[in-house]
């Protein structure tokens, strides 16, 4: 659905609901979308004793970063202690012991000496020079180890002779008992500190305001407040009836009094469906903006996480939230993600299951809402199908309201809201770009907006003219043009290619009309042939099918005359016209073999497990003949249609050979047929034979009215 961000409204003050007292006037807005306390202060944790916490936030104030502070400051005391308490001894010089000792303990030179073992250390009387590291160096500490060959006796009375004082231990003792304690159990207790910080940090286990699991199990949701809407009902075009449905809620959230006083009681749950970019997220977002209310966003998806139970702590988190800040809304998007179907042939899930518990507890919490909560839950679907039933029961998701893509006058409004700020040419008429994009949703006409915005940027235009806005929307539907060289071989089979699309789609009665003919290629496809509509379909008839099966067939048959072969570019149209037959047979009973039998189940879904068919081998086989007869009998058709209308085929190719782009008007011009006027006013076709006409109206081949198509790439 379209949305174009509007000027911020002014919020009127939003209303009170029975018995309860009218809120403060909200602060200042809380940037981006954030799960907050109300403004007014509703929906705030209870502070802890001794007040809130440093930094304000409710949260635990030991947090990480405090956390390697401390086992940094620590680490660090440990080091500079270990430094301070460890007695640090002059160093020494290691001498040799012969001849260096020997020749100074012969000398009278040495003062005195400790040993160890066969380590000896000990001072001289006067200074020596000796040699360290290959420099002259002067020292009176030494150091040097007795060899074990030497004889003890001998060394000993060689020290008495010269009165050297011997020490029974060294002089330079090792640390004392508090630094040895210090030393050896420093680290241990840093590690007892770090897993003492961890296990505060992770308190509560599940449910602690400031504990891992307890931020893990909080709702994920996006908070938006009255002033940070800027989506209204204004904003929202061309699904009148969806926000006709939605009015309700926006009028029981500005005036609940008005409901209350006649008993009534607003739906609890509105389930919002419809395929995707018809505007379901941008429809809650304007009943959140028109009620002047707090909007909870959260897609369902991030419920669920690995551990299980999560997800069901987070749905309890939300609603809490909600209640607290009500009147509220929920909205919850992509549905189909946690509520679909348990009895569905997906797997079998137990009890345990993360889904399964975060859809039971969404059920609980749905039902039990107080009366007069005042929180309203939005959900979003492209597949109500397979939804659980419990989820879909009155009390819970009691309103269902689908989302339709827009119809023509719908399409003209989207566009005039998306066009609010660009300013647009005089040449552009949207009423015909809205007759020309049948099919398309919102998001498709923004894309078509934004697109021709982006390509008149592009030509530096002033202003988005028609030709932007054409050429965008062949860009969107067709693809973009790629620049490659091709043969002439190869342009003229793609032109005969296309030439038989085109061909095909003028002559069978019903078929829609031909809006352009190229052999230029585009995305995948090396030529395209563009058939739309000129009104709005919602039911197709029989001949209306099979013409398009034959115009799928037309490019093959066309190569197949011209040529005696065909070539891979009819794979799409293979697939496409095979499709068709398989529903006509299967789905909708268009074949007297099935008849009204569905055989083949819709979206591919089934209440079977996967892989299990639901229907016979000889039920397959007879759809697969039937098909093929189908197929086969259409296939004839359009090859004899090619053969009589051979002079107009070759004309075409004959054109689009020198122009390579036929638009709707030259295309028609070039094969001599008259352009279709209206709905009412079919191509008027060559006069069949005699036979052919009455075989015509005995099988009801009358000419149906036209419904949307897709191109056809090569």
């Amino acid at each position: 659905m379209p949305e174009n961000p509007a000027k911020p409204r002014s919020t009127p003050p939003r209303p009170s609901l029975p018995g309860r007292s009218t809120p403060k006037t909200p602060g200042p807005e809380h940037p981006g979308w954030k799960v907050d306390p109300a403004p007014d202060g509703r929906g705030a944790p209870t502070p802890p004793r001794g007040g809130t916490p440093a930094g304000g936030d409710g949260k635990s104030p030991l947090r990480w970063s405090r956390i390697v502070v401390v086992i940094a400051i620590a680490l660090v005391l440990n080091i500079v202690l270990s430094q301070l308490l460890v007695p640090k001894g002059a160093s020494r010089d290691r001498v040799p012991y012969s001849p260096t000792f020997v020749d100074q303990v012969k000398a009278g030179n040495v003062k005195d000496i400790s040993s160890q073992q066969l380590a000896i250390q000990g001072d001289f009387e006067k200074e020596v020079t000796v040699t360290v590291d290959g420099k002259a160096k002067k020292i009176t500490r030494f150091k040097t180890e007795v060899p074990a060959f030497a004889d003890e006796k001998t060394l000993d009375a060689l020290l008495q002779e010269n009165n050297v004082e011997v020490n029974a231990k060294p002089p330079d003792t090792g640390p004392g008992f508090l630094t040895q304690l210090l030393l050896g159990f420093g680290p241990t207790i840093l590690l007892v500190l770090l897993f003492v910080l961890l296990m505060r940090r992770a308190a509560g286990g599940g449910g602690g305001p400031g504990g891992i699991m307890g931020n893990f199990g909080r709702s994920q949701a996006r908070r938006s407040e009255t002033g940070d809407m800027r989506v209204s009902f204004a904003d929202v075009a061309g699904i009148d009836e969806a926000k006709e449905e939605l009015t309700e809620i926006v009028d029981f959230l500005k005036e609940p009094e008005r409901f209350a006083r006649l008993g009534a009681r607003i739906p609890r749950g509105v389930l919002l469906s419809g395929m995707p970019g018809t505007g379901k997220t941008l429809l809650a977002r304007a009943v959140a903006g028109e009620a002047n209310v707090p909007f909870f966003s959260i897609s369902a998806s991030e419920f669920v996480e690995a551990i299980v139970g999560v997800g069901a702590s987070r749905v309890r988190d939300l609603f809490k939230q909600a209640k607290e800040a009500a009147p509220a809304i929920i909205f919850i998007d992509e549905m189909d993600a946690i509520g679909r179907s348990r009895t569905s042939g997906s797997g079998f899930s137990g009890g345990h299951d993360e889904r399964e518990q975060t859809l039971n507890q969404i059920l609980t919490e749905m039902d039990g809402f107080e009366a007069g909560a005042g929180v309203i839950v939005l959900a979003a679907t492209n597949r109500p199908e397979i939804l659980d039933a419990a989820l879909l029961r009155p009390g819970r998701f009691d309103r269902r309201v689908a989302v339709q893509p827009p119809d023509k006058e719908g399409r003209r409004r989207i566009l005039e809201v998306h066009t609010r700020g660009k300013p647009l040419g005089e040449d552009v008429d949207l009423e015909q770009i809205a007759a020309t994009t049948p099919g398309m949703v919102g998001a498709d006409l923004a894309n078509l907006c934004n697109e021709a915005a982006l390509l008149a940027a592009r030509r530096n235009h002033e202003r988005i003219g028609e030709s932007d806005i054409t050429d965008a929307l062949e860009k969107v539907i067709l693809g973009a043009e790629r620049k490659i060289v091709m043969a002439d071989s190869d342009r003229e089979r793609t032109a005969y290619h296309e030439a038989g699309h085109a061909i095909v789609g003028m002559l069978t009665p019903g078929a829609d009309p031909v809006r352009k003919v190229s052999i230029i290629p585009r995305g995948m496809a090396l030529g395209v042939t563009l058939s739309t509509p000129e009104a709005d379909r919602f039911s197709y008839d029989r001949n209306y099918l099979l013409g398009r099966i034959k115009v799928a067939l037309g490019g093959r048959a066309a190569e197949l005359i011209v040529y005696g072969e065909t070539t891979t570019g009819a794979e799409s149209d293979i697939q496409q016209l095979t499709q068709i037959a398989r529903q006509m047979v299967g789905r909708w009973g268009m074949s007297d073999a099935i008849g009204p039998v569905a055989v083949i189940p819709a979206a591919g879904m089934g209440p079977l497990m996967p892989g299990v068919s639901e229907t016979s081998e000889h039920t397959q086989e007879t759809v697969d003949d039937e098909v093929r007869l189908l197929i086969e009998a259409a296939e004839g058709e359009v090859l004899e249609m090619l053969r009589r209308e051979r002079p107009r085929l070759d004309a075409m190719v004959h054109a689009l050979m020198e122009h390579e782009t036929l638009d709707q008007g030259a295309a028609y011009e070039s094969v001599g047929l008259p352009m279709p006027e209206s709905v009412d006013a079919p191509v008027q076709r060559p006069a069949l034979p005699v036979e052919e006409e009455a075989e015509a109206a005995a099988n009801g081949t009358a000419a149906p009215d036209p419904a949307p198509a897709e191109p056809d790439p090569v």
